[in-house]
């Protein structure tokens, strides 16, 4: 696999959100689609344009637009890697399903989870 695709209205913007809090370089870009690597290589993420993107529901509902995936990143402290994520444009959502978890939504409305090991 080499890479994770997110659809957006806006790669750039998205990709400069994720950008902010992994540390990942741009690795390519183009107005349609950014891509960002880890240093020293290894599967990237990638943001691509959608204008008729439209963000999931967390947690889902009847007649609503299901999320199709989510990003999962381990941490070792929840309180402070929320206080960076929020700082870029992350929201915490408002159903949380665990006490070692927290569920946020990207600036495009993707959830994705925070977690800690136990």
């Amino acid at each position: 696999m080499t890479s994770t695709v997110l659809d957006t209205p806006d790669p750039r913007g998205l990709a400069e959100f994720y950008r902010a809090f992994l540390g990942w370089p741009v690795a390519s870009e183009d107005p349609t689609w950014v891509t960002l690597r880890p240093e020293g290589g290894g599967a990237g993420l990638s943001f691509q344009l959608e204008p008729r993107y439209s963000p999931p529901i967390w947690p889902s509902r009847p007649d609503e637009q299901q999320m199709q995936l989510h990003l999962d990143f381990e941490v070792d402290d929840l309180e402070a890697t929320g206080a960076i994520v929020e700082a870029a444009g992350a929201v915490l959502a408002e159903f949380q399903p665990q006490d070692d978890t927290r569920v946020y939504l990207d600036p495009a409305g993707h959830p994705f989870c925070l977690w800690v090991r136990t």
